[in-house]
């Protein structure tokens, strides 16, 4: 008998097998007529992270990432292109482990897409990230989309869910779309739809409306709200409302509501799951949300902003959020800032004052930069009445291609006493163009 999680580890992994090689065979195809094609652009980058901390267990972990990212896009005479991308990441623990093993590793995405010269025309095949109203998925399959008469645009994609994390009922298929009317620079209202399911369970099934209105140039209203057709509720309303009465000033309002027994119904991480699906938070709970932000910029280079925010837990009680902030960026590439909040809330971590000052400059080729970010309890929370942590970031740039930098961060706080992180970084970058007559200029 094949346990859940066997079943879903081997159902990825024969997921990304098949995705590996639609995606070389569709490379092959592409790269094997270059003879109709007008412009080739090839793009790609390396960036190479080490982070180096001690954890409250003494392990001392040094985790080297590596992200790759590759393009390769064809122009067409008559205005369509096809294009291939890839990203894929991994990671070699060089002390102790960061997890269950030293090593790790994903496809990102690697999908082969047509665009056409008219109507907005996308079709991609591959693994590949989606989102269409309801949707934010990554899946293993088809999407296209298009623009038709009288305003309306239509998507829809099939395909396997991807999933990384081997105790979540990924389900064997997830399919959906999005039909949406509109006119250009005035307003866009679309609906949406996301069944992800096995042949034994349905384990997704949302619904979901969003609206952008732009009825005058000083007014912008976007907002969205979903559906859970299995547990009968709804996940989310979220909406922002900005206005500006004058080229100098900003107002903004927002406001959303979640309720967690039908949002975190079926999720991808444990982090998020619900008490009764092996997770840690309560199914009763919800989250409602709004505030107002106002930001003033007198000068080019000056901004002043001040803002609320109300955050209402059923369970875990309420708390106000207050403040203000202001930057500023100086002649000869310096920036400074600060910033100062009130929480007042119903629990002793939830009523504090907090501090944030920055300071940035630039100096040729290289970047130097402070921060200082500090928060004032009413009481002690574990002995520990002031939490601080100070970053000291740099930078240089070799080349145009290549940027190393990193960061040093020493803090103080209730869950750890003292504590040093530090993070390393090499950036490297290229794109190259090939036309049709065999010119060719590098990047």
């Amino acid at each position: 008998m094949i346990s859940h999680q066997e079943e879903s580890s081997g159902r990825g992994k024969s997921g990304l097998l098949r995705t590996a090689w639609v995606v070389l065979a569709a490379s092959s195809v592409m790269l094997a007529q270059p003879v109709l094609a007008a412009d080739y652009t090839i793009t790609g980058s390396s960036n190479t992270y080490l982070r180096m901390t001690r954890t409250i267990s003494k392990d001392d972990l040094y985790p080297l990432y590596e992200y790759l990212r590759f393009s390769v896009s064809t122009a067409e005479k008559d205005g369509s292109s096809v294009s291939l991308h890839l990203g894929a990441w991994g990671r070699l623990d060089l002390v102790d482990k960061s997890s269950d093993h030293y090593t790790d590793g994903d496809l990102q995405y690697g999908f082969l897409s047509y665009q056409g010269a008219k109507n907005n025309l996308v079709v991609n095949v591959g693994r590949q990230f989606v989102t269409e109203g309801v949707a934010s998925e990554r899946i293993d399959g088809l999407y296209a989309r298009s623009d038709f008469a009288a305003g309306f645009t239509g998507a829809a994609f099939v395909g396997q869910p991807v999933v990384t994390d081997p105790s979540y009922k990924g389900g064997d298929y997830i399919y959906g779309g999005r039909v949406a009317q509109g006119k250009t620079g005035l307003y866009t209202i679309g609906v949406s739809a996301l069944r992800n399911e096995s042949d034994v369970a349905r384990d997704r099934e949302e619904e979901g409306i969003d609206v952008w209105l732009h009825p005058v140039k000083q007014v912008d209203l976007t907002g969205r709200s979903s559906y859970n057709s299995i547990t009968s509720g709804w996940m989310e309303h979220a909406y922002t409302l900005s206005v500006a009465p004058i080229d100098a000033v900003t107002l903004s309002a927002d406001f959303s509501r979640i309720n967690y027994s039908d949002y975190f119904y079926n999720v991808t991480t444990t982090a998020f799951a619900l008490k009764n699906n092996g997770g840690v938070l309560d199914p009763n709970e919800q989250l409602t949300t709004y505030g107002a932000s106002a930001a003033w910029t007198p000068k080019k280079d000056l901004t002043v902003a001040a803002e609320y925010k109300k955050y209402d837990y059923d369970i875990q009680g309420s708390g106000d959020y207050v403040g203000g902030k202001v930057a500023w960026t100086a002649p000869g590439a310096l920036s400074l800032g600060g910033s100062a909040h009130r929480m007042i809330g119903d629990s002793e971590r939830l009523r504090y004052y907090d501090y944030r000052l920055y300071a940035l400059k630039k100096v040729g080729h290289a970047e130097l930069g402070l921060d200082f970010y500090n928060v004032i309890f009413d009481r002690p929370i574990d002995g520990v009445k002031s939490s601080f942590a100070l970053t000291g970031i740099a930078g240089y740039e070799v080349t145009e291609k290549l940027k190393v930098g990193g960061d040093v961060e020493y803090s103080q706080s209730p869950d750890f006493d003292r504590e040093w992180r530090a993070l390393v970084k090499v950036a490297y970058a290229f794109d190259m163009k090939t036309g049709e007559k065999g010119g060719k200029s590098e990047k």
